[in-house]
C-alpha cells in the first residue's frame, strides 16, 4: 500500500518574508551596491548587535548611497564599539521597573509587557539592544506570572505589548494572550508598539485584525517610522486596513543624526503619516544606549527643530518632543511651545 504524504502547510506570507530577511553585513552591502570598504566596520558592529533587514524595507533604500537615511538606521558601523560616557546598557531603567519578569510598571495606570525579544528589523539605535530577554522577558515560563501581576493590580487600565516586537509572534499565540488579558475586568485598552506595519506590512492580515479587534479592549497601535521614505504604498495600504478595522493609529519616532535631524524631513514625515491615517505621537530624543552615540542630536538643536515644526504644521501634526528618564513618573517634555 502506498503511503499518503501530506504536503507541509506553507507559512503565511509575512512569516516567509520575515525568514528571508538579510542577516549578514556582506549581503546588505551587496544588495545595495555599496562599497566593500564599509564591510570591516559593518562586521564589527554586527558582532555587537546582529544585522536584520527585511527585503521589502531594503527596497525603499537608494542603491549606492551609503548615507541613505533608511540604510543608516540598520547598517552596523565601527562607531558602535566606541566607549562614550553616559551611554549604558539600560538607559531608561527597564530592569529596575520590573516587578515580575517581562512586566515594566513605570507609569500609573498602565504596564508594558515584553512579549518577545525578536524583531523584524534590528535598528542600530535600539535602546533594548542589550536587554537580557532570556531572563527578563515574559515569553515562555513567565506568561502566567505576568498576567497574574496585571490581574492583581486593579489600578492598571492599559496593557502595552512591546518587545522586541510583539507582532513577530504567531497569531494563535497573540490571540490566546489577548483572550487572557480581556478576561481581567479592570483593563480597558490594549496597546501594541510595533515596527512591523512599517518594515513588514504583509504582517497586517485578516487573522491579525480578527484577534486584535475581537475583544472588549479598545485597540491602539503605535507604529515606529522615523523618515517619510519608510512610508511607501504598501505601508499606506496596511495602515488603511488597520484604520478600517477601528484601530487607533499613532506614531513614535526617534530623533537621529543623519536620518531625520532636519525640520523639512520631520515635517514631511508628519504629513505622510497623516496621509496614511496615523497621528504623530512622540518624537523621542535618543536614549543613551551603549553603541548608539553616533546618532545623538543635542537638545538645543532638537528644540529648534520643534519650534520650526510648531510654526509650520497644525498642532495635531506636531509630535511631543520627549525624553524618557529612569525613575521619572512620565516622559519628560523638551519643548514648551504652544501649538496653534
Amino acid at each position: 500500500m502506498t503511503a499518503i504524504i501530506h504536503p507541509r502547510k506553507s507559512l503565511p506570507g509575512w512569516q516567509q518574508a520575515y525568514a528571508q530577511a538579510i542577516t549578514s553585513p556582506a549581503d546588505l552591502l551587496d544588495a545595495l551596491d555599496l562599497p566593500r570598504a564599509l564591510l570591516p566596520g559593518a562586521v564589527d558592529g554586527h558582532g555587537l548587535f546582529p544585522v536584520r533587514v527585511p527585503r521589502g524595507f531594503l527596497s525603499r533604500m537608494e542603491r549606492g548611497n551609503p548615507h541613505d537615511p533608511l540604510l543608516r538606521q540598520v547598517l552596523p558601523l565601527d562607531a558602535e564599539s566606541a566607549t562614550v560616557e553616559g551611554f549604558i546598557d539600560d538607559p531608561v531603567g527597564d530592569l529596575a521597573a520590573m516587578p515580575v519578569p517581562g512586566v515594566l510598571h513605570k507609569y500609573q495606570g498602565r504596564v508594558l509587557l515584553i512579549a518577545t525579544g525578536a524583531c523584524a528589523v534590528n535598528c542600530r539605535y535600539c535602546f533594548r539592544r542589550h536587554f537580557p530577554y532570556a531572563d527578563a522577558g515574559a515569553a515562555g515560563r513567565h506568561w502566567d506570572a505576568a498576567v497574574n501581576y496585571i490581574a492583581a493590580n486593579s489600578s492598571i487600565r492599559e496593557v502595552i505589548l512591546s518587545g522586541g516586537d510583539p507582532l513577530v509572534l504567531a497569531d494563535q499565540k497573540l490571540a490566546a494572550l489577548v483572550h487572557r488579558l480581556a478576561a481581567i475586568p479592570h483593563l480597558r485598552r490594549l496597546r501594541i508598539h510595533s515596527r512591523l506595519p512599517v518594515v513588514l506590512p504583509e504582517r497586517i492580515s485578516d487573522d491579525l485584525l480578527a484577534w486584535f479587534t475581537a475583544s472588549r479592549l479598545a485597540p491602539v497601535l503605535v507604529l515606529h517610522a522615523n523618515h517619510p521614505a519608510e512610508l511607501d504604498q504598501t505601508v499606506q495600504a496596511a495602515c488603511a486596513k488597520l484604520k478600517a478595522a477601528g484601530i487607533t493609529l499613532l506614531n513614535q519616532a526617534v530623533l537621529l543624526r543623519g536620518v531625520n535631524d532636519n525640520a523639512a524631513v520631520l515635517s514631511r514625515l508628519s504629513e505622510r503619516l497623516f496621509e496614511c491615517g496615523v497621528l504623530p505621537y512622540y518624537l523621542h530624543v535618543l536614549d543613551p544606549v551603549r553603541g548608539a552615540s553616533h546618532f545623538e542630536v543635542g537638545d538645543e538643536i532638537a528644540r529648534q527643530l520643534m519650534e520650526t515644526l510648531t510654526r509650520t504644521l497644525p498642532g495635531y501634526l506636531v509630535p511631543k518632543l520627549v525624553r524618557e528618564e529612569p525613575g521619572v513618573a512620565a516622559k519628560t517634555p523638551l519643548s514648551t511651545a504652544i501649538h496653534k
